[in-house]
Order: structure tokens, then sequence, then C-alpha cells
């Protein structure tokens, strides 16, 4: 078996969060870096990866697969164990409603915010940054009684949502206030296998 091609951008969190899965699941990789910037996923030849013209796409030994969420479950059964997603009803769906977290409320708010310093987006900061705080209380409030965010032990939920709500800063919307984000975030980070995501000097980590 070859490693698992993961064509990738690497100030991309939906990126980040394919190669994290696949490094917590001590997975072999081959990174292909687009350039975005250039217009690389816009071509003919991206387009017949993933019409939609996004990273992340993963070739795994000729299975094709795009979309950061649909990657994570595929690794999951595919590679992991029902700690990383849940083979029961009630926890395969806490699952499903972080990837939808990830999906929506990650998605357009501190990901938004972070566009917005980054790369320029035309989003409105103040409303993107409102509705990071709005979230990153629920999830504060949420991992006060576990470790985890569906429990003892990590899954393709934390996963998902950590990327955006690690580099969260970069768009200016601060963790000092979520003792328990932060915690839940160095919790990750002390996982066998981790690997960071590029991290950038814009918001409130500028020089």
């Amino acid at each position: 078996m070859s490693p698992i091609k993961l064509y990738t951008f690497s100030l991309s969190g939906h990126a980040h969060r394919v190669q994290l899965a696949l490094s917590l699941l001590n997975q072999p990789v081959e990174l292909i870096e687009m350039d975005l910037l250039g217009g690389q996923h816009k071509r003919p030849e991206f387009l017949a990866l993933n019409p939609f013209g996004q990273v992340p796409v993963i070739d795994d030994n000729g299975l094709v697969l795009a979309d950061s969420n649909a990657i994570l479950v595929y690794l999951a059964r595919r590679y992991g164990n029902a700690d990383w997603l849940p083979t029961d009803a009630a926890g395969e769906a806490a699952v499903q409603r972080w990837l939808s977290v990830a999906a929506g409320l990650v998605a357009f708010g501190p990901a938004a915010a972070r566009l917005v310093t980054v790369f320029g987006a035309g989003f409105r900061p103040e409303e993107v940054i409102a509705r990071a705080h709005g979230l990153l209380k629920v999830m504060d409030a949420e991992l006060a009684g576990r470790p985890f965010l569906i429990g003892a032990r990590p899954s393709i939920a934390d996963i998902a949502n950590y990327s955006y709500i690690a580099h969260a800063p970069e768009g200016n919307v601060s963790l000092a206030d979520y003792p328990n984000v932060r915690a839940w975030l160095a919790r990750i980070e002390a996982l066998p296998g981790f690997v960071p995501m590029a991290v950038t000097a814009a918001g409130l980590r500028a020089a």
C-alpha cells in the first residue's frame, strides 16, 4: 500500500484536520501542497478530483475523497477504532453534532474571522468575532464536565474543531476567557502523533 496522498494547503484549517487525523492514526501520508493563491485548485486536473475546487482531497490508493469532515469519517472507520468514531447510535450522533458545529458555527465564526485578517476576506469582523465568542462560551461550558468534546477520549469531533479554534487569535478572537477550551486544546496537542498547523502573524498574533 502506498502512502495516502493528501492535497493540502498549509494555511487551511480544513486541510490540517485531515493531516492531523492521519498523523494521530499513524498513517503514512504524501503531502501535495496546492498553490491556492495561484489558482491551482481551479485547474481541470484538480477539478477532476474535486469538482468544488477545494482542499483537502485524499487519494487512498485509488479511492478519492473530498470534504474534510467526510474524510475524517472515512479515516476513522477505515483506520481507527470506536473511540475515534463510535458505533453506537448515541455516540455517533454526538460526533455528528460536533461535525455540524465545525461545518457551521466554526466555519462562520473563528474561521471566518481568520479569513479576514490572513486573506483579506470581506466578512464583517465584528459580526464573525461575536459569533466566534458565542460558540466559545458554549464550548467552554460543555468542556467543564469532560476532557474531550464527546467524553473521556478524543474523537474526530475534536479533530474537526481543533484547528480553527486553536488559531482563533489570528482572527482577533481571544481565548483568554475560556480556560476549559484552552485546556482542551492543550490535551489535543499532547496526543501522540500531534502535528501543528502553520501559524501566521495575524490578528492578536501580529508581531
